[in-house]
């Protein structure tokens, strides 16, 4: 979409910053999650599907979990600050045939580069910074659905993808809070030995709940 686009061409046009609202696992797509992107000062939200990987790499940078041994992501973090290179912003940089593209613009003193990535990937590299994630209105305006149209009775594909990852997952955690403090430690180290972090975040928030 902006392939044909000169550098100065892309800096005119203007970004919309995005946060993340919600994660979970996809009922569309056996094995995958859903992430979803909301506009700071709207109401539009982005659905991206992401592979299982990249959705462990974002949840465990969210709910502030070490894991035994550094991601793929933890390692890029490393490599650039050791070439004194930092993170500047993420962009959603654009989107065809349903697949989304995405740059990481990093940098040093002397000069600056964007480096063309998956977005689960980029926003996975972004949390680890603290950097912004930004995108275009052309794309949001493409794939963005507005959060009201939740409450239409005639509903979409994409709607139903909205409600599906935005709903609250209380399923597992309603089956923990009758567990003892035991079983849920239990569970807590087999979750982080499998590296499964989204997991061993709500156990872990279960169970401070409690002290």
């Amino acid at each position: 979409m902006f392939s044909h686009l000169t550098r100065l061409q892309l800096c005119l046009v203007k970004k919309i910053k995005l946060e993340i609202l919600g994660l979970s696992p996809s009922q569309s797509q056996t094995g995958s999650f859903a992430l979803v992107l909301g506009e700071e000062l709207g109401n539009r939200r982005l659905p991206i599907i992401i592979g299982v990987f990249e959705a462990q790499a974002i949840a465990v940078q969210i709910e502030n979990i070490v894991p035994n041994r550094p991601m793929t992501h933890d390692l890029f973090k490393s490599f650039a600050e050791g070439l004194n290179y930092t993170l500047k912003e993420i962009v959603i940089s654009d989107l065809s045939e349903g697949i989304f593209y995405a740059k990481i613009v990093c940098g040093d003193d002397l000069r600056e580069v964007e480096i063309d990535s998956r977005p689960s990937d980029a926003i996975a590299i972004g949390l680890r910074f603290d950097v912004p994630i930004y995108t275009f209105e052309s794309i949001l305006s493409e794939a963005g659905i507005v959060a009201s149209a939740l409450n239409e009775e005639e509903e979409t594909d994409d709607d139903d993808l909205v409600r599906e990852t935005l709903k609250t997952k209380g399923s597992f955690n309603e089956q923990i809070r009758d567990m003892s403090n035991d079983v849920l430690q239990k569970m807590l180290d087999e979750a982080l030995a499998k590296e499964e972090y989204e997991k061993a975040a709500k156990i872990r928030d279960e169970l401070e709940k409690r002290n």
